[in-house]
């Protein structure tokens, strides 16, 4: 009997370990998928990233700008001059600060969610084994234990009949 539980179990096993293949499979699908969004949410932040430097670059033109008109100025408007320049050096590198705050908050963000997933996943993958184990486990007991009540019945007929 213990011969009969044990390779039972040795071909459950095999079914538990197929699932759990390819389940790993599919978690190894959507660990992909996460890490594609995950890049893609990193060249988004670089594109803006980019954006900002390009705009910081329109700045500083303008800054440029705003010095030579300062130069024809600097009788009359010297220090109206001077204080747009700095508020306009002042709020791009508020802008840039913000993006790159961004940027890095939404890689967490998204890292953050890939690994709620992915223990969510696993934690699923392993009640299904257990649940799928534990039931085939209790369906061959029940089995099991079918077949010795037969047998003893058999062996109380055979009994009687000689």
């Amino acid at each position: 009997m213990n011969r009969k539980i044990h390779v039972w179990f040795g071909k459950g096993s095999w079914k538990f370990l197929n699932k759990w293949k390819d389940n790993l499979l599919s978690l190894n699908d959507l660990l992909d998928n996460r890490k594609q969004r995950i890049l893609k949410t990193i060249r988004n932040s670089e594109e803006l990233r980019r954006g900002a430097i390009e705009q910081l670059e329109k700045a500083r033109a303008r800054l440029r700008k705003v010095e030579m008109e300062a130069d024809q100025f600097r009788v009359n408007g010297y220090s109206d001059i001077e204080r747009e320049k700095l508020n306009l050096i002042n709020s791009t590198y508020k802008t840039l600060e913000q993006l790159e705050i961004y940027k890095n908050e939404t890689i967490h963000f998204e890292q953050q969610r890939a690994s709620n997933q992915v223990r969510q996943r696993v934690f699923q993958q392993a009640l299904q084994g257990a649940l799928g184990t534990l039931n085939s486990f209790l369906n061959n007991e029940l089995h099991l234990r079918t077949i010795n009540a037969n047998i003893e019945m058999f062996d109380t007929l055979k009994e009687i009949t000689d």
